[in-house]
Parts: structure tokens; sequence; C-alpha cells
């Protein structure tokens, strides 16, 4: 698929998704540079969008933009056909990771990575050698790759970068307009993690993908490519983490989503300090949480070593 039949689809989904949680049926579209912009396209993408929708029937043509009828699922792209290769191999290796409790020192190949994550094996090992200089997996002697464990140091240090990041992007969105676009997304997410609450004793597996998309959003704020490339590893490491004990893993969702809407909250009502406040706990916790996680793995593995 080419790059810009991707941004094209990608900008009509978000399209799709403004209309239907912020348009009512017989209102006219926005404009096309507000829908650039919440759409993250160009106004040539946008308006083959605009297109699309009246071939969908959703608005009455390209000139008369009234919406006709909210979306349905139908009229929404595959969501895996917009990603590009080395997100698919990057969100495949998350999933068997966080999915398969593949702990410290599990194994796997270039060739069963490839073929989950439908991408050729030179695109995946391209991909392995870049994600290895973290030092969250390495290539064996022989052939394959391994999952690697990290130290105390390793997990401080990540959480200080990410206490930057997060805080500062807190206070970015405290300096928006009104009717910036990033208040419809903050609105979508918190009807989202008020969803995920109401359920969360019997659908606590589906945090990790909201707390990606929380944490996606505020570093998205800053605008800047070495947060967003950092944040990669942060996903890995925090919400796909392999060295978290299961047992404790649905009371970590479930108190992991109020922390989130106390943040989300604070936003709402434009009060910074509250959220800067709110988020502090968040990360706090999170930083308790993994640093407790290291102490136990190593504990368990000491215990190991003496029986033998």
């Amino acid at each position: 698929m080419s790059k810009p039949a991707t941004v094209f689809k990608r900008s009509s989904n978000l399209l799709l998704q403004y209309l239907a949680e912020n348009v009512a049926v017989g209102e006219m579209l926005p404009t096309e540079h507000y829908l650039s912009t919440i759409c993250q396209g160009s106004r040539t993408a946008i308006r083959s969008a605009i297109a699309y929708l009246a071939t969908r029937r959703l608005i009455a043509s390209v000139a008369e933009r009234r919406l006709l009828r909210k979306p349905i699922p139908g009229d929404y792209f595959d969501i895996a056909e917009l990603q590009s290769g080395a997100e698919r191999i990057q969100q495949v290796l998350m999933e068997r990771v966080y999915q398969r409790d593949m702990p410290p020192g599990a194994e796997f190949s270039e060739a069963e990575l490839a073929r989950e994550a439908g991408a050729s094996t030179v695109s995946v090992r391209e991909f392995l050698i870049g994600f290895s200089r973290f030092g969250l997996i390495e290539k064996k002697p022989r052939g394959g790759w391994r999952l690697c464990a990290f130290d105390p140091s390793f997990a401080t240090e990540l959480a200080d970068m990410r206490r930057m990041f997060e805080m500062a992007a807190v206070e970015k969105f405290g300096s928006l307009p009104p009717g910036d676009p990033a208040y419809a997304e903050l609105a979508r997410l918190i009807r989202q993690h008020e969803k995920l609450a109401e359920k969360i004793d019997t659908r606590h597996n589906a945090f990790p993908a909201l707390d990606r998309e929380f944490h996606t959003f505020l570093i998205g704020l800053l605008n800047n490519r070495f947060a967003q490339g950092f944040y990669d590893i942060v996903s890995f490491v925090f919400h796909y983490h392999y060295q978290w004990d299961k047992g404790e893993e649905k009371g970590r969702n479930k108190y992991a989503v109020q922390e989130h809407l106390a943040i989300l909250r604070a936003l709402a009502e434009h009060d910074v300090p509250k959220a800067l406040d709110s988020m502090k706990l968040h990360l706090n916790s999170s930083r308790s949480t993994m640093l407790d996680s290291i102490s136990t793995r190593d504990a368990l593995t000491q215990h190991k070593t003496d029986q033998h």
C-alpha cells in the first residue's frame, strides 16, 4: 500500500470518528482547515476523505457537506491496513510479550515474528537491530533473539525521562487555546476510560491498549520526534512489561484507570496544577511498581539458585 493511500485512510478514519462524536445529523461539516488539524492530514487528504464520505452517502455530495447519517463500523477502514511495517512488527512483539508471559531470557525468531506481522524477515531484522540498541532484546550468537532483563538503574533512568516529558505535556495542554482539536480527543479518552472503569473486573486486559492511547496523546502534544521515539521504549517496558507479577495485574490496572481519569478530568476542568499533581501520583505509582517487580524477580531468581 502506498503512503498516500495510508494517509488518506487514516485521515478518513479520524474524520469519521470526529463526525460520530461531534457533529449532529443535519449539521454542516467544519472547514477544511479545521478538519486538517483534527484529522492530522493535508488539505488534499481531507478533500479525499470528504469525497469518500459522499460515496458512502454520509453527506449528499462534496459540495453539499451536510451530515446525512452517523458513521457505522462498515464506514471505517481496517486499522491493520493503516500500520506501517515497523508499527506492525513492534505491535506483534509487544503482544507476544504481554499475552504469552514471555520472561527475560525467552527466545524468538525473525521468521515467526515476520509471519505474525505479515512482514518480510528483512524488515523484521532491521527493526530488531534498531530496537536492540536499548538493551531490551539481544541477538543470539547462533541465530534468533532473546529478551533481556534490566536492573533498577535502567528502570529509574527511564522513569526520570518519562516524568520530564509527560509533565511538560500536561503543561503544554494548559497553554492550548479554546477549541483546539486536543479537547475533542481529551473528551474521547475520558469516555473510553469511564467505560473501561465500569467493566474493569472483567476487561482489565483491555487496559494496556488504552494506557498506550492515553500516554501517546500526551506525548503527541509536545510535537517532538525525540519524545515520540523515546515513548516506544516506555510503552514496551511499562505497558507490556514482561517482569510484572500477573497475579497483581487486575488491581494495578483498576487503580491506574482511576489515576488516568484524575489527570484527564483535571485537564478538562483547565486545572493544570491539579493535573500536574495527579500526574506525579501516577508516575510515582508506576515507578514503584516497576522497582518492586524487579526486586521480586531478583528474589525469585536467587531462591532458585540457592535451591540448586
